[in-house]
């Protein structure tokens, strides 16, 4: 059976891109963690109820099991300590039966920027679309206003950080193009309701 040359070009891109994520880790740290295997990833999404977006699971399996990436730095996969895992099943455990949920299905939080801030990866949407949780505009009620649309995707977010393009670099500020996160228009829907986006992630392999 052919293949689209459409999916060999993504296929490439991704490659090419984790190459060079791989590349930056390796110049920023010198003493990153071992990436995880197959059966550590199999014992997250057995955890968490579903599947890691396809490009996360990459990162942990051929870069590191966290400890690069933006400021902070991407979380470990499985604790102990504060990981992708523990994070996200603490927020959900809290956000299930609550009047008014914090924590949306499907999202893992995969660094921190201090203050409770939390970037996370929508695992049930096609390209990994990238969140902002930011709880300092809570004022009680629906925590929607606390969630911001950070990337479309996570390959996109990733590209920024390699260029040195992102919201969160120390110079953003003084740049005429910047672009900061917007409100999450799903977040009402995905919080309250559980539903899931339009674009669910698809079986693919990156």
């Amino acid at each position: 059976m052919s293949v689209p040359s459409d999916s060999i070009m993504v296929v490439t891109d991704i490659d090419d891109l984790v190459k060079r994520v791989a590349l930056r880790a390796a110049s920023d740290s010198k003493d990153l963690p071992e990436p995880v295997d197959d059966a550590q990833i199999s014992e997250a999404e057995g955890l968490l109820g579903f599947a890691l977006h396809p490009l996360l699971v990459r990162l942990y399996r051929e870069v590191a099991d966290g400890g690069f990436g933006p400021d902070y730095r991407l979380l470990p996969l499985h604790g102990p300590g504060s990981s992708v895992v523990g994070e996200y099943m603490t927020r959900r455990e809290a956000s299930l039966g609550a009047e008014y949920p914090e924590w949306p299905e499907g999202v893992v939080p995969i660094l921190t920027w201090g203050c409770a801030m939390y970037a996370g990866v929508d695992c049930l949407s096609a390209d990994g679309q990238v969140l902002l949780f930011e709880p300092n505009p809570y004022n009680g009620g629906s925590w929607e206003q606390c969630w911001f649309l950070d990337s479309a995707g996570l390959a996109a977010w990733l590209g920024t950080w390699l260029a040195g393009t992102g919201w969160f670099e120390e110079d953003a500020i003084d740049r005429d193009d910047l672009v900061e996160p917007r409100p999450w228009d799903q977040a009402a829907s995905r919080l309250h309701s559980g539903a899931q986006p339009n674009s669910q992630a698809e079986s693919v392999s990156l």
